[in-house]
């Protein structure tokens, strides 16, 4: 049995078991990402699907997505591979491969490699092996992820990493331990240290009766003015999914009007899914 120590669950996983995220396991006593490399997705997509509206629009980025993820989110939509424990996903990609394809597809307009789809983190190694690759061949690393991770985490990769999209699920201690399974304060500290050193934009989808209410919309909006204005915020309509697909989509009117009110405090808005 070891501990893992990538975020607040610090898992204590037997032999052989892999932790809460079903990515990362025990092997020989150690901590080691069960899912090292071993990819569910690789698709060239516009910068803006992140979504990142502030850096280098009109460019492409290569997205690579593994499996497992440390949340357990009942709107989530990408469960097949976020609840996964991998048996199915067996293909494997070297860092140095997935150098080699995202230079290759520079002609086609990509700038690097996004991590994303699942929640990358739980399987840092990766991101910082390959974005060493990245820079050194003068392209871009992007990260896409829920930010439940310790900061011992972040310093190991952040020096590769260009931007980032980090959701904000809720600004609710209690929505996050008791609805998402997660740590606000932990995905707090994680947005403050990121935005000193790369660029980040933020996403918070906003479930009916969850988070979509004038009061915290003004708290998160608030919150994130204290570190920058100018951080771009996405508002994002929710549509049935997972566990929740018997609720109705936000109303679009709810997300305009949340949109409304971000703008109070900050510079750059943006609504997804209307």
């Amino acid at each position: 049995m070891a501990v893992c120590e990538v975020c607040f669950r610090h898992c204590d996983i037997d032999e052989g078991k892999t932790g809460a995220c079903k990515a990362r396991t025990c092997r020989d006593g150690r901590i080691v990402p069960d899912n090292y490399g071993r990819y569910t997705a690789l698709a060239l997509d516009p910068i803006e699907k992140k979504p990142l509206s502030r850096f280098y629009p009109g460019s492409f980025i290569l997205s690579y997505g593994s499996y497992g993820c440390n949340l357990f989110c009942p709107f989530c939509q990408n469960c097949d591979i976020s609840r996964s424990d991998g048996k199915e996903f067996e293909e494997v990609i070297t860092p140095e491969k997935l150098a080699e394809l995202a230079e290759r597809y520079k002609v086609r307009g990509n700038i690097g490699v996004a991590f994303t789809y699942n929640e990358p983190l739980v399987c840092y190694e990766f991101i910082r092996d390959t974005g060493k690759l990245i820079k050194e061949k003068g392209m871009k690393n992007v990260l896409v992820s829920n930010g439940t991770a310790e900061l011992k985490v972040l310093e190991e990769i952040i020096p590769y990493i260009d931007a980032m999209n980090i959701d904000i699920k809720s600004f609710s201690e209690k929505t996050y331990r008791e609805v998402l399974g997660g740590d606000l304060n932990m995905t707090k500290a994680f947005i403050e240290r990121a935005a000193k050193d790369c660029h980040i934009e933020l996403t918070m989808l906003i479930v009916p009766g969850m988070n979509d209410t004038e009061e915290e919309m003004r708290e998160v909006s608030s919150w994130i003015a204290g570190m920058s204005e100018e951080i771009p915020f996405h508002i994002s309509r929710f549509f049935p999914r997972h566990k929740m697909s018997d609720k109705k989509p936000t109303d679009i009117g709810k997300i305009y009007m949340l949109a409304d009110i971000a703008k109070e405090k900050l510079k750059y808005i943006y609504t997804g899914n209307c």
